[in-house]
């Protein structure tokens, strides 16, 4: 019996690799190849021996001892260790075998059409996790595979897990809103953005939990509304904080005991939006303030008030803690406290670090903020009004 398990031709030279089957002589190796020295076809070495042999490189060992080459010989040319050669040497002989042993262990259960649906069902979106997908498997395959086989399927076909982010919920309002704003705000400077004293409020907690969320998606996929956890402003705290900052540095500061009603609200823009300015040396005239639609910043009383200060009020769109680089500012005061050393023991404790972390605030990290405008007016366009990396 005899049939032809290797033809290759090398460098010109035809190579021809005939295995005989023998039941009453045994077996062996014959071939008929034109004259090239053998060691030559294993001429470059590399610093390291080699991993793994390939079926070429074993046929070529054999030949190498049909013609009387040593296994220390084919070891060097070929780098290949000695006892590599020996063992394919002595598999040939015992099981008549050039194909690589079988792999120890149980075959994966996981074919290519599992891996497939895993992956269809986060893409989607019938599926946001791991646990998910693994029980929708487990009931419609009737397939056990665990939460971290699912990982590593999601990872090898470029997918990565991500926390959801905490973002206003958009309607379709929000959306034209913000995109119109954007527009209308294209094409200002950095000097147009410095003009502006940006404002908000924020709480600050003790303790609490953050209640992540994880979710899948490519590296380049947008972030869209699947990816985020929508929320409303104020979901628990223990001390309220109004702020504002300017390009020149952080402004105005105090704590809001209380719920914060219009008048409130005046009497603090009276007070620290004013002597903002003032400490600035802002010209009045030339500032714009910027606030959100809260109802008490609408307000008429509210209104009259920045009038008769000529104040020039931004326009500002629903639901854009994304346009408003404050929001960075109080993650950066948020980022301090928690390094702070030891424990912050109460409302009137957290007050006092709060106030020592504002006021430690540099210019520069102010005017960081405002030169990133133009990027994030650049976003809000690109999303057509959506949820942004801000």
């Amino acid at each position: 019996m005899c049939c032809i398990i290797y033809d290759r031709l090398y460098k010109n030279q035809g190579i021809i690799v005939v295995l005989h089957k023998c039941y009453m002589k045994g077996n062996f190796i014959s071939f008929v190849y034109m004259p090239y020295p053998l060691l030559q076809l294993f001429s470059k070495k590399a610093k390291t021996k080699k991993p793994h042999t390939t079926p070429e490189e074993r046929v070529q060992i054999l030949l190498s001892l049909q013609n009387g080459h040593t296994t220390r010989q084919i070891a060097k040319s070929t780098n290949i260790s000695p006892s590599t050669v020996s063992r394919i040497n002595k598999r040939w002989r015992e099981q008549h075998s050039l194909k690589d042993a079988p792999k120890p262990g149980q075959p994966p259960t996981i074919n290519e059409p599992i891996k497939n649906k895993i992956v269809n069902l986060i893409t989607s979106r019938r599926c946001s996790s791991a646990p998910e997908v693994q029980k929708c498997i487990e009931e419609k395959e009737n397939i056990s595979i665990s939460s971290p086989t699912i990982h590593r399927i999601l990872h090898a076909n470029g997918l990565v897990s991500r926390i959801k982010r905490k973002k206003p919920y958009l309607s379709s309002k929000h959306r034209k809103r913000r995109l119109e704003f954007a527009k209308e705000h294209e094409h200002w400077t950095i000097e147009d953005w410095s003009k502006i004293i940006w404002s908000d409020e924020s709480k600050f907690k003790i303790f609490g939990s953050d209640g992540k969320q994880y979710y899948w998606k490519r590296p380049e996929e947008p972030l869209n509304h699947f990816h985020v956890k929508p929320t409303v402003k104020f979901g628990g705290g223990s001390v309220m904080i109004w702020g504002c900052f300017t390009s020149r540095g952080v402004g105005g500061f105090c704590r809001i005991d209380g719920m914060m009603d219009a008048k409130l609200y005046q009497q603090i823009l009276h007070e620290d939006l004013m002597n903002t300015i003032k400490d600035h040396g802002f010209n009045v005239k030339e500032v714009i303030f910027q606030q959100d639609g809260d109802p008490k910043h609408m307000a008429n009383s509210t209104k009259q008030l920045l009038k008769n200060n000529k104040i020039k009020v931004l326009d500002w769109p629903p639901q854009s803690l994304d346009l408003n680089p404050i929001e960075h500012l109080w993650n950066e005061v948020d980022h301090h406290l928690r390094h702070l050393p030891g424990q912050i023991s109460g409302k009137e404790d957290l007050w006092n670090k709060i106030q020592q972390v504002w006021f430690e605030i540099g210019v520069e990290t102010c005017t960081n903020l405002i030169h990133s405008m133009p990027e994030r007016i650049h976003d809000v366009i690109k999303a057509q009004g959506g949820y942004t990396r801000w």
